[in-house]
């Protein structure tokens, strides 16, 4: 089934348009932040007049991408990823 896909438009404070994408579904999820990470996070959206939620996006797409450059990073997953077929091999 292809996925279908949303246009998202992001405007900043003064209502220009910052940029226009396509979004697959979107999926809400919830995080817990300190106060002082909150607070952080509001003052980056607010300079860069983009709203929290692009900020997030952006910082975890971020990280994602840092992390599937990462050597370590990827050892740790095939080792997890043979474990995970030898334990489909198994009988149980």
């Amino acid at each position: 089934m292809t996925p279908i896909y949303q246009i998202t438009t992001v405007l900043d404070k003064h209502g220009y348009l910052v940029h226009n994408l396509l979004m697959k579904p979107v999926k809400t999820m919830s995080i817990r932040l300190s106060s002082e990470q909150a607070e952080a996070l509001e003052i980056v959206a607010s300079v860069e007049a983009l709203p929290l939620s692009e900020v997030i996006r952006t910082a975890i797409n971020e990280h994602i991408d840092s992390k599937t450059k990462d050597p370590a990073f990827q050892d740790n997953l095939r080792d997890r990823l043979e474990k995970a077929q030898r334990f489909l091999r198994t009988d149980g």
